[in-house]
């Protein structure tokens, strides 16, 4: 565990594993790095990684407030610069983080796994942060975490139940360990939900990301994270997609073999290659 120092004089922990060229994994929303130990393990043998959790989760700093997406973008900046990291992993907000971090920051590959964008429209839903933010003031976790699972996973089973139902499932899903880091963490999410709005726009702002980047998609995830991968690779100069059967979009926490190859293939091997399973050029659908 190294400690290190922001931008803001803020302290950001990292916690590192492993050994080889060094990554590092950027967590999702509504969790802390405690959800990616398992990635980090099957890693190890070939990477050293590094892991921090963003701000207001954990041994991390409290958020800084009016909180930005780019605000990431410089805690990134300050584990790359002290680990020499130039790969990354970023995992549903964390994707967009990298996404946003590759713009500016000498990063030389990225994988992002169901990246939640919006691009002219299309990609990840928004309609859902007003109720969900609604029973967030209300004080209602359980009602606004029900919304936002049905809005991330529609194609669980659970999303289809009526909201009621939804919302008693959820209230026992909140007894358990994950769920009271979900429920403590449910404004957050939203806020960082608003940051992906916020930045709408054309699917071309991204076309200025030089590194080699590795789009990933969960086929059991929501179709839109498919889409909006499809999108991105028709304008990165260096795009490759991987849609991995039966994963949904917790998948990468653990990745199964259909992931994992291809993932550590990516980082290790030339990617003008085409190999049964592993990285493929980018469908310019």
């Amino acid at each position: 565990m190294q400690r290190i120092t922001a931008p803001d004089g803020a302290e950001i922990v990292v916690h590192t594993t492993g050994v080889g060229p060094a990554l590092v994994v950027v967590h999702g929303g509504g969790v802390t790095i405690a959800e990616y130990r398992r990635l980090a393990a099957r890693l190890a043998d070939r990477f050293t990684v590094h892991l921090y959790n963003r701000r207001g989760r954990a041994d991390a700093a409290p958020r800084r407030e009016p909180y930005t997406v780019e605000q990431e973008v410089d805690d990134l900046g300050a584990v790359l610069a002290h680990t020499g990291a130039r790969w990354a992993i970023g995992h549903s907000y964390g994707a967009f983080v990298v996404l946003r971090a590759a713009l500016r920051l000498p990063l030389e590959r990225i994988a992002v796994y169901d990246a939640p964008l919006r691009l002219a429209g299309r990609g990840m839903p928004t309609a859902f942060l007003d109720p969900a933010e609604a029973a967030v003031r209300a004080g209602d976790t359980a009602r606004a975490l029900a919304i936002v699972a049905s809005a991330v996973d529609p194609r669980n089973p659970a999303s289809r139940l009526p909201l009621p139902v939804r919302t008693a499932v959820t209230r026992l899903f909140l007894r358990t360990e994950v769920g009271r880091t979900m429920g403590g963490l449910v404004g957050m999410t939203l806020a960082e939900s608003r940051q992906i709005e916020a930045y709408e726009g054309p699917v071309e702002q991204y076309a200025g990301i030089t590194a080699e980047v590795l789009l990933i998609s969960g086929a059991k995830a929501a179709p839109f994270f498919t889409e909006t991968n499809d999108l991105l690779a028709t304008v990165l100069p260096h795009a490759h997609t991987l849609q991995v059967p039966g994963s949904p979009h917790s998948g990468i926490a653990a990745p199964p073999p259909a992931l994992l190859t291809p993932l550590t293939a990516f980082f290790t091997n030339p990617v003008d290659h085409e190999v049964d399973g592993d990285i493929a050029e980018p469908d310019r659908r």
